[in-house]
């Protein structure tokens, strides 16, 4: 039969987003349903800074990692250099980093090369740094783009805490599991845990350039409506409220490396917390339940990375989709045997 595969996709970071419209572009007659107790600008992906540098999964082969980052630079690129560049929130940024190994990503970014003296005189405690232009995806102006290509495809968005997957059971006849930290529960999964991120975000639009120390721990980002400094990695922690001292920490640190920055006002403070485990999940599990059965696409646990990789692994994941369809196709229902 031909009928439309009902498809949930649960969580609305930039995960989920982008697996629903990945989905919408692979997989043929099928209905599409993103259900999550948060969107934008309550999500994960909001606080994100975006920048395209992708933080080393231990679990994740290497060529798979550098598969998925190509695929999502080129098709960020490709966004950057067109007409919607500026809706979609994403540009071309230059980029210095001080430190001597040469990355597995340094082919995929453009113009990686060292530093020269003079580039290096900014940073006197540093001997070496290399240099090289990348992207920024901004989460807060990017994720409505894509709600907004979502809703266009015929997608439906519900605003639902989900408990546990079978809750959507008959409705659905897969569910794509985008929930990153909500896979504790939703997955039983203990290997993932937070890594708790706090920025604040200010107006200082005279604030033109990167800066970013080599830990990744300090940075200053200028984005479209104001600029983001960084930040904290606090492994195990759920708090979702502003740390008062971390605030006043990550200020000062900031203001030592770009004195304007006293001058800074309307200075909002936002926390989010990293869906971190060793590898990405991306896997295909069959529930069962007595004679139940519940097909579920797992695609969750990237970490600090998610926005740096979130189109490859995506479209690896609209790929599991699609072959969890096509079983759906072509297995006999219960009903005819």
């Amino acid at each position: 039969t031909m009928e439309t595969a009902q498809i949930a996709v649960v969580g609305a970071g930039v995960i989920g987003l982008s697996t629903a419209v990945c989905i919408s572009k692979l997989v043929p007659r099928c209905s599409i349903t993103v259900i999550s107790d948060k969107f934008t600008p309550d999500t994960t992906s909001d606080v994100a800074a975006g920048m395209l540098i992708p933080h080393a999964y231990p679990d994740t082969p290497i060529p798979k990692q550098k598969r998925w980052f190509r695929e999502t630079f080129d098709y960020l690129l490709a966004i950057a250099t067109s007409a919607e560049a500026r809706d979609a929130g994403v540009c071309l940024i230059f980029r210095t980093a001080p430190t001597k190994e040469v990355p597995f990503w340094a082919d995929v970014v453009l113009g990686f090369r060292e530093m020269t003296e003079s580039e290096l005189k900014r940073f006197p405690q540093h001997e070496f740094g290399q240099a090289f232009t990348t992207l920024k995806c901004e989460g807060s102006v990017y994720l409505p783009w894509l709600e907004k290509r979502l809703k266009g495809n015929g997608a439906l968005m519900l605003t639902r805490r989900v408990e546990d997957l079978w809750e959507l059971h008959p409705s659905f006849d897969i569910v794509v599991n985008c929930s990153g930290l909500g896979s504790r529960k939703l997955a039983g999964d203990s290997t993932i845990f937070p890594v708790r991120g706090q920025v604040l975000k200010v107006q200082a639009p005279w604030v033109k350039h990167f800066i970013r120390d080599g830990s990744g721990l300090m940075y200053i980002y200028p984005g479209a409506s104001s600029v983001t400094l960084g930040g904290s990695r606090q492994k195990g922690d759920w708090n979702l409220l502003p740390d008062a001292e971390v605030s006043r920490d990550i200020l000062s640190r900031c203001c030592a490396l770009e004195p304007s920055l006293h001058a800074a006002c309307n200075i909002r403070e936002k926390v989010g917390l990293r869906p971190c485990r060793p590898g990405v999940r991306l896997q295909k599990e069959l529930l069962v339940q007595d004679d139940q059965r519940l097909l579920v696409v797992h695609h969750y646990g990237h970490g600090s990375g998610g926005i740096s990789v979130h189109w490859g692994s995506a479209l690896e994941a609209a790929r599991l989709v699609k072959e969890c369809v096509h079983a759906l196709r072509t297995t006999v229902p219960k009903s005819q045997l």
